[in-house]
């Protein structure tokens, strides 16, 4: 019984597909920062915020998965679109607006500290998402899961 719910969970290719594409979002952060900067940098591998938004990409690429699977018209697609909906307005929204306020908290901690020596906390500036990076996010993890299920996946029925 056990070992048949194992199962069942390693073959749950629209999860396993829907993780694939925010890691592989979130690998990409270092190097389109690279491209946009010219300066290479493997901490962006780790933060929140740059490009292709990882969030986008996983919500994106599991709802369009379960509309494959269950159909555009289903209940589960309609609540996958739903909790997408609100997880990149999240991201470009909320967390832009946090950043963007450490962003000018920063700036008046450095403008009032300018010579002198006083404890400094910097807060992390890129927290959310410009609306190029979450479209960016949506579209890379839509491509991941219709490439998953219409080229590769075939390929091993």
């Amino acid at each position: 019984m056990l070992m048949s719910r194992i199962l069942e969970l390693l073959n749950n290719d629209i999860m396993w597909v829907s993780i694939f594409a925010s890691s592989f979002a979130q690998f990409l952060k270092p190097f389109t920062y690279w491209w946009r900067t010219k300066e290479f940098d493997w901490h962006h591998i780790s933060e929140t915020g740059g490009m292709p938004s990882s969030h986008s990409a996983l919500i994106s690429s599991l709802a369009t998965g379960l509309g494959l699977i269950y159909g555009f018209d289903s209940p589960e697609f309609a609540i996958a679109v739903v909790l997408s909906m609100i997880i990149t307005y999240d991201a470009q929204g909320v967390r832009r607006q946090a950043g963007e306020h450490a962003r000018a908290i920063n700036e008046i901690i450095a403008e009032l500290l300018s010579g002198k020596e006083i404890g400094e906390k910097e807060f992390q500036e890129v927290l959310g998402h410009s609306r190029v990076e979450v479209a960016a996010g949506v579209l890379f993890g839509i491509m991941v899961m219709l490439a998953w299920k219409l080229l590769v996946q075939p390929l091993f029925i």
